[in-house]
């Protein structure tokens, strides 16, 4: 999911009221593609840089939007 601050998080996406939960939660610091972000869908590339941050609560309002993960993601 992408946040309004230009966060990118992959994880396990829960609703819990107003915040959105994310489990096994992954921060993309470095895209690492050449096509733009849904290059990662199906993992990460060998350019990516992402580190582990466990449990991550969002607002829901400061979603931008969604991607579908198919796999490949260490969540």
């Amino acid at each position: 999911m992408v946040i309004d601050s230009g966060f990118v998080h992959v994880g396990d996406c829960y609703l819990d009221g107003e915040m959105l939960r994310i489990e096994n939660c992954v921060n993309i610091r470095r895209w690492g593609t050449t096509k733009g972000l849904g290059e990662l869908i199906a993992g990460p590339k060998k350019e990516t840089v992402a580190d582990h941050c466990g449990l991550v609560l969002v607002p829901i309002g400061r979603v931008v939007f969604f991607l579908k993960v198919v796999g490949g993601w260490d969540v």
